[in-house]
C-alpha cells in the first residue's frame, strides 16, 4: 500500500502521505482570529448562522473562522496496552496535534499512519519460481531487485499535511496525526494490521476521550482537556485501513470514519483463494516486507525477530488461510461498528482491490450502519478532482471536499444538514460524470449466466499451456478470434444495448492440470470494442488445490477434472452497445501471481463451465 499522487490539497490529505506534518514538541499559542483573517471566507448562503460553540455554519457546512496561523501545536506520547517490542513496558505512540487557539472544546479528525516519518530500502520476495507449489524453494530465499525507495517520502508527508489541517482547523476541529507502533518516534514494532496495531490506534481515541494516559516530552502527564471526546478518522490505503481497524472494535467516541482505498482483509490483499498474489505494481511484497518498509531506524534490530516470525507465519508456500490472517481480518468484526462509515474507493484500484469494499460494505449493510459510498474511475487513492462534482436529485451540486466536510460536521458537531438522507451511492461513470444511486450494488441487479460453450461455440474439451512470465494478461486477451496456445477466450455476440454490471461476476470452471501438481488459474472479464480494443474490466484468481477450502490445500491428481468456483473483483461498469463481453481463462497473471516456469498444461470443459454477471436492466 504505497503512496499515490492527487491534484488538490484535500486529495493530498487523503493519500498515504497525507495530513501528517511532524509538528514538533513545542506549544504555540497565538491570538484568536475572526472570519476576516481566516484562510478562506464562508460560502454565501441564506442559512448562515453562528452557533453558541463558536462554529459558523453555512449551507449545512462549517466555515473557516479561525486563522490557519492561530493554532496550538504539540506532540504527545500516548500509552497503549501492548508491548510489541517485548521490553517490559507498554508501547507509546507519538501523536501530533494542531487545534484552534481560540476555540474551547473541539472534535478531532484523527489520521493514523506508519508513513509520517519513513521509509526503509527493502527487497521483495522472489516471484519467478520453478514450479507450484513451492515446497522446495523455502522461505526468504531470493528477491527481486531492491526497490529504489525515495527518501523524500517523509518530506512529502509533511507537505501533504496542509490538506486536512488547513481545511478543518480553521473550521473548529483539531487535526491529530498518530505514528503507528514501530514507526517514526513511536515505540514498538510494526505488525502489519494485527490486533496490536489496532489497539495502538484505539489508545489514541481513548486519550482524546479522557480515558487514556498521555505524556509530554519531559514525561509529565498530558490530558486532552480541549477535546469533546468525539473523533472522526480519515485516511487512504494503510491510513484508511487503520480507521477501519479502530472502528471494528466498537470503541466509544469514534463517531465516523472515512476510509479511502482501505483494506478490510489482509488475506485478500496478499492472497486470493489459496494463491499468493500481489497488490498492483508491488510484485513480491508481503506483510513482512511492508513491516520492514515502514519501521523506524531505532527499532529495526529490536523488531527483527518479530518480523521473521511474520515471514514464516504468512506462509508464501501454500497460500492457505490461517490464524495469522484471521488476526488481520476486519470483515468478521465489522458488525461491531458503532461509527458511521463513508467509504471511498477507485473502481480501477488494483492495489487495494475492490473486493475489499464489497465484503466490508456487505456487513455494514446487514448491520444497518449509517453509511455512504463514493466510487470514482481512478486507481489507488481519492478522486482526481478535475471532475469531482455531482448533482443531487434536488438539483443541488456537491464536490467531494464539501461532501466529506458535511459528513464530518454532521457526525462530530451534530450539524443538521441532511447528508444522511441523501443518495447512499455516488458513482463516477466511464465518461467521468457522476451519478447518484440509492445503494450499491444496485438493488435492481440480477444474475445473467452464460455457459462457456455458448460463448465459445464448442462443448469439446479445450486446452492451453501456461506462458509463465513470458506473456502479460494484456497480451493474452488481445485478438480473441485468433487461436492462442496460452489462453482460452469466450465472447458474447455484439450487445444490442448498453449493459451495466454492479457487483462481482462469478466463474465456474471444470478444469484439470495435466502435467504438474498445481497451477495458477486466472479468469479475466474483458470488454471487446468493435475496433478490436480489449479492456480488462476485472480479474479473479484461484489455486485449484484450495478448491474446497482456503484453509487447506488438497493435492491434485494429474489429469483429473475438478469443479472450481470463484469470484472476480467487484465492479460497476457499463459495456457499451456494439461491444462484446469476454471471459478469458489463463494460468499465470504476470503482474499479480507467482510466475512458475512455462509449460503447465491445463484443460477446460466449456459445457460444464460458466460465468455469471450481476447485470442491471437500467444503466
Amino acid at each position: 500500500m504505497k503512496p499515490s499522487t492527487h491534484r488538490s490539497p484535500l486529495a493530498l490529505a487523503l493519500t498515504l502521505l497525507s495530513a501528517g506534518a511532524m509538528l514538533g514538541a513545542s506549544l504555540i499559542a497565538v491570538a484568536p482570529a475572526n472570519a476576516s483573517t481566516a484562510s478562506s471566507r464562508p460560502s454565501p448562503d441564506s442559512t448562515t448562522a453562528a452557533r453558541p460553540d463558536g462554529l459558523l455554519v453555512a449551507g449545512g457546512m462549517t466555515q473557516p473562522v479561525y486563522a490557519a496561523a492561530a493554532v496550538i501545536k504539540e506532540r504527545i506520547w500516548v500509552e497503549t496496552v501492548v508491548d510489541t517490542d517485548a521490553d517490559g513496558h507498554h508501547d507509546r505512540v507519538a501523536i501530533d496535534i494542531e487545534r484552534p487557539a481560540a476555540k474551547g472544546r473541539v472534535a478531532s479528525i484523527l489520521e493514523a499512519s506508519p508513513y509520517w516519518d519513513c521509509c526503509q530500502d527493502v527487497a521483495n520476495h522472489r516471484v519467478d519460481v520453478p514450479r507450484l507449489p513451492q515446497e522446495r524453494i523455502g522461505l526468504g530465499q531470493g528477491v527481486l531487485t531492491t526497490r529504489s525507495v525515495v527518501k523524500s517520502q517523509a518530506a512529502q508527508a509533511r507537505r501533504a499535511a496542509a490538506g486536512t489541517a488547513e481545511r478543518y482547523v480553521p473550521r473548529g476541529y483539531a487535526s491529530v496525526q498518530a505514528q503507528t507502533i514501530g514507526t517514526g518516534a513511536s515505540d514498538g514494532c510494526p505488525t502489519s494490521g494485527d490486533q496490536n496495531e489496532t489497539l495502538s490506534v484505539t489508545a489514541v481515541i481513548d486519550w482524546l476521550a479522557g480515558r487514556g494516559r498521555g505524556f509530554h516530552q519531559d514525561g509529565t502527564p498530558a490530558e486532552a482537556t480541549w477535546s469533546t471526546g468525539k473523533v472522526g478518522m480519515i485516511g487512504t490505503s494503510y491510513n484508511g485501513t487503520l480507521a477501519q481497524q479502530a472502528a471494528t472494535t466498537g470503541i466509544d467516541g469514534l463517531k465516523t470514519i472515512v476510509p479511502v482505498s482501505a483494506i478490510s482483509s489482509w488475506y485478500d490483499y496478499y492472497r486470493a483463494n489459496g494463491l499468493v498474489v500481489a497488490p498492483g505494481t508491488y510484485q513480491g511484497e508481503d506483510t513482512d516486507i511492508l513491516a520492514r518498509f515502514v519501521i523506524s531506524d531505532r527499532q529495526k534490530k529490536i523488531c527483527e525477530p518479530m518480523i521473521k516470525k511474520m515471514e514464516h507465519d504468512q506462509d508464501r508456500v501454500t497460500g492457505d488461510w490461517s490464524r495469522f490472517w484471521q488476526d488481520r481480518d476486519y470483515v468478521r468484526s465489522a458488525s461491531k461498528i458503532k461509527a458511521s462509515v463513508f467509504v471511498v474507493h477507485g473502481l480501477n484500484d488494483w492495489n487495494v482491490k475492490t473486493s475489499q469494499v464489497e465484503q466490508f460494505w456487505d456487513v455494514l449493510s446487514r448491520s444497518n450502519v449509517p453509511r455512504k459510498i463514493w466510487w470514482h474511475q481512478d486507481g489507488h487513492g481519492g478522486p482526481s478532482y478535475d471532475d469531482d462534482t455531482y448533482t443531487l436529485p434536488n438539483g443541488k451540486t456537491r464536490t467531494f471536499d464539501d461532501t466529506v466536510n458535511r459528513w464530518m460536521d454532521h457526525w462530530l458537531y451534530g450539524v443538521d444538514n441532511g447528508i444522511e438522507k441523501e443518495p447512499r451511492a455516488i458513482i463516477q461513470r466511464e465518461n467521468r460524470t457522476y451519478r447518484t444511486y440509492g445503494d450499491w450494488p444496485d438493488n435492481r441487479v440480477h444474475n445473467r449466466r452464460y455457459s462457456l460453450a455458448s460463448l465459445g461455440g464448442t462443448r469439446r474439451v479445450q486446452s492451453f499451456v501456461d506462458a509463465g512470465a513470458k506473456k502479460t494478461a494484456r497480451t493474452l486477451v488481445a485478438t480473441p478470434a485468433r487461436a492462442n496456445p496460452n489462453r482460452l477466450a469466450y465472447r458474447t455476440p455484439k450487445l444490442n444495448e448498453a449493459t451495466r454490471i454492479s457487483g462481482a461476476a462469478q466463474v465456474r470452471l471444470k478444469l484439470s492440470v495435466n502435467n504438474r501438481r498445481d497451477a495458477n488459474v486466472t479468469a479475466l472479464l474483458v470488454d471487446y470494442a468493435p475496433n478490436g480494443k480489449a479492456t480488462i474490466v476485472s480479474r479473479g484468481w484461484m489455486d485449484p488445490q484450495n478448491r474446497t477450502s482456503i484453509r487447506h490445500s488438497r493435492p491434485l491428481v494429474k489429469g483429473r477434472f475438478y469443479a472450481l468456483k470463484f469470484g472476480l473483483q467487484p465492479k460497476d461498469y457499463v459495456f457499451a452497445a456494439g461491444h462484446r463481453i469476454g471471459l478469458v481463462v489463463i494460468s499465470t497473471d504476470f503482474a499479480y501471481t507467482l510466475r512458475p516456469t512455462p509449460g503447465t498444461k491445463l484443460r477446460v470443459k466449456p459445457g460444464s463451465s460458466q460465468v455469471s454477471l450481476p447485470v442491471v436492466k437500467r444503466v
